[in-house]
């Protein structure tokens, strides 16, 4: 039986959280540009509309904000899977923020 990745399960570190994911299916290394998110080798970019959030985690540093970051765990219309990491607080990418807030299906387990 595969294991999902919910919210529920403790996990200390973004690593750990990445790795989990990762073997769940979750294989896409996503990045922003000001075009939209795409991987990279492909060149393909998507809209906030081709993208649902399917969970994100927030890992909180202990003594350095800098270690803040969210792990979105992604879908494509075109069903690729993965992964988008972004620092969270002070340090958040705004157009990328922007971004997310415009997809309009997020989901949290």
């Amino acid at each position: 039986m595969e294991s999902k990745l919910t919210s529920t399960e403790k996990m200390a570190t973004l690593s750990e959280a990445v790795n989990k994911a990762v073997k769940d299916g979750y294989t896409e290394n996503f990045k922003f540009s000001s075009i939209g998110l795409t991987t990279e080798p492909e060149g393909r970019y998507y809209s906030p509309q081709e993208v649902r959030i399917l969970n994100f985690f927030r890992f909180e540093g202990y003594s350095d904000p800098q270690d803040n970051a969210v792990l979105y765990l992604l879908e494509t219309a075109d069903h690729k899977k993965g992964l988008l990491v972004d620092a969270y607080g002070m340090y958040a990418d705004d157009k990328l923020s922007n971004f997310l807030h415009e997809v309009e299906e997020i989901h949290k387990k």
